[in-house]
């Protein structure tokens, strides 16, 4: 109809559809309690991820399901009587099994899980490393504080309350034996809505958490190498103040430029877990700001628990980085120093190398300009004895002319006309050449 406007009369920008389906790419699952959760998380990126989307889409095809798009970093599938979804970010996937362990009594739902999700499971075999597992169950209780006592260590216990108040989860964050992670959601009175987005915060909460914390295995492996790093640096500072020389500069700068390769090879490689880590945390304490409501009396936030450990942990990946940043400006700057000692130490030498070449030119025309002397005497006792014997011809021949007076005569004309030509001849080759300036007296 004329009084409509359609958009395809303009340009979109190419990633303008990419954008606009991002905030609905991972949505809540609405959720209604009892159900059981298990809650796997694999560290996989390149060729390992691939992998296991090509898993992921012959699991569903073999089964009559809807394989995920090309695309999709989402997908769930209803599969028995278990809902899986699954996830895949960019340095792991995660995969959700939920279902309604009905059968299980309350104090069994932890230890047991039902024959064909466990089977489904087994079936789903993921080939990257396994970083989280975890146990959570929703139940309906009312005295949440007391079911929470009989399921975690009581000095580990950590309780949060939702804002809304309907809900309450608690954990001991300890690893049982069986591996696994456990969480306890009690619901008294939430919505689907608000359930299924309680119970994916928790689960991210625990997922990003050691995610966050693998920056505090590199920081306390490469701590070690940047005191050493550093304590190298400090000795070649001490050996730069001490020593001299271009042969000892340039063994210095190759111990340095050594030094400093070393030091970037495990700062480039460190690069990525430190602002992975800083943004995992920041991803935790965000998730943990939206559902804390009030203080469950007598227990610790999960705020509050964690931040015990986290926060110093964060410190040490802080600390760390900032040390590596700074020893690398202070490489680069004794790098920097001692290549330009060896710059002026090479420029010393080609001064003295240049003066010693033109002293040597002028050695060299002074002894030119003696043997041009003796050249001038030589040349001009050949000439007058030429001479001589034209003034003895003449004699010979009638002509009155006395020959020793005649040549005697001749002596100074020939030398002065000589060394005349000489000079001149010296001083064009000079003015062609640029040679250095010395007087022939």
């Amino acid at each position: 109809m004329d009084d409509e406007l359609d958009l395809r009369t303009f340009t979109p920008h190419p990633q303008r559809d990419a954008v606009l389906r991002e905030v609905h790419a991972r949505p809540f699952t609405r959720l209604d309690s009892p159900f059981s959760v298990i809650h796997f998380a694999f560290l996989a990126q390149g060729e390992a991820a691939a992998s296991e989307r090509c898993r992921f889409i012959d699991f569903c095809l073999e089964r009559n399901l809807t394989p995920p798009e090309q695309s999709a970093k989402l997908h769930q599938i209803v599969i028995g009587p278990a809902t899986l979804r699954w996830e895949q970010h960019s340095e792991f996937t995660t995969l959700t099994w939920i279902w309604t362990n009905s059968n299980c009594s309350a104090a069994d739902r932890f230890d047991k899980v039902d024959g064909t999700v466990r089977s489904l499971i087994r079936a789903l075999r993921q080939t990257g490393q396994l970083l989280v597992a975890i146990r959570l169950e929703v139940e309906q209780d009312a005295s949440p504080t007391t079911r929470a006592e009989q399921i975690f260590d009581e000095n580990s216990l950590a309780m949060v309350a939702t804002k809304s108040g309907t809900g309450i989860a608690a954990s001991d964050f300890r690893v049982d034996e069986k591996g696994f992670t456990k969480i306890l959601v009690c619901d008294l009175g939430m919505t689907s809505h608000d359930l299924g987005a309680l119970v994916q915060r928790l689960l991210e909460i625990e997922t990003y958490r050691p995610l966050a914390l693998l920056g505090l295995s590199a920081a306390l492996e490469l701590a070690p190498s940047v005191d050493r790093i550093d304590r190298r640096l400090v000795e070649a500072l001490e050996k730069m103040q001490s020593g001299e020389g271009l042969r000892f500069n340039n063994h210095l700068l190759a111990e340095l430029t050594a030094l400093a390769a070393s030091f970037e090879r495990g700062a480039t490689g460190s690069l990525f877990r430190f602002g992975a880590s800083r943004a995992y945390n920041e991803l935790v304490q965000s998730r943990l700001s939206i559902i804390e409501g009030n203080n469950i009396s007598g227990y610790p936030t999960w705020s509050a628990f964690l931040a015990r450990r986290m926060a110093p942990a964060m410190r040490t990946c802080a600390t760390v980085e900032d040390r590596q940043a700074t020893l690398s400006d202070k490489l680069a700057r004794a790098a920097d120093l001692l290549r330009t000692r060896v710059d002026v130490e090479i420029e010393r030498q080609n001064h003295d190398l240049l003066q010693a070449i033109n002293e040597r030119a002028r050695q060299q025309l002074r002894l030119q300009c003696t043997v041009e002397g003796l050249s001038v005497g030589a040349i001009g006792y050949y000439v007058v004895s030429l001479f001589s014997y034209l003034a003895k011809g003449a004699h010979d021949v009638g002509l009155r002319v006395e020959p020793s007076f005649l040549t005697a005569a001749f002596v100074p004309i020939a030398v002065g006309v000589i060394w005349l030509v000489s000079y001149n001849v010296r001083k064009r080759h000079l003015k062609h050449h640029d040679a250095p300036s010395v007087t022939c007296d």
